[in-house]
């Protein structure tokens, strides 16, 4: 997907202001953070625990997440297996969260991460930075699949207009 971050500077702005009116909310489009939920997984750490009572696995110490373009960085992630074992059905980040894809970044405390549904919920002094645009909120929540998303909570933006020629 092309990235115009001008248009979606404004798209986002108009939008903010319509939903901050009426809500305290804020729908926005994350262009940049659409990704495929169907590519493999691939989780990097310092340290790596299975907790065979639960079928869990926790990776602690500098983690790295990758799926496809999409990039995650945390203190901490815990991976939620399926039922049957053979799938991760979710991925809980602590520690402080970075979510990285093209030019669009978000930042969090926490977030959860459903794979089958493609949907990350981060929460806790949310930032999401848009080219040279920023804003904030305390939960975000983005559908990877469809490359939108909700802050809610305190909702605050700075952007920048696009030049001028």
């Amino acid at each position: 997907m092309t990235f115009r971050p001008a248009a979606l500077i404004a798209a986002a702005v108009l939008v903010l202001i319509s939903a901050l009116s009426v809500s305290g909310q804020a729908k926005v489009a994350f262009g940049g953070l659409k990704a495929d939920t169907t590519l493999p997984v691939e989780v990097n750490a310092e340290n790596f625990a299975v907790d065979t009572a639960t079928g869990n696995a926790v990776f602690t110490g500098n983690v790295r997440v990758a799926q496809g373009e999409m990039r995650m960085a945390a203190g901490e992630v815990r991976i939620i297996y399926a039922p049957d074992g053979n799938a991760i059905q979710s991925m809980i980040a602590s520690g402080g969260v970075t979510l990285t894809n093209a030019a669009e970044a978000a930042e969090a405390t926490e977030a959860l991460y459903t794979i089958d549904s493609g949907v990350v919920v981060m929460t806790g002094n949310v930032l999401l930075t848009q080219g040279g645009s920023t804003m904030s909120a305390e939960k975000l929540t983005i559908d990877l699949k469809s490359g939108t998303g909700q802050l809610e909570g305190g909702v605050r933006t700075t952007f920048v207009p696009a030049a001028k020629n």
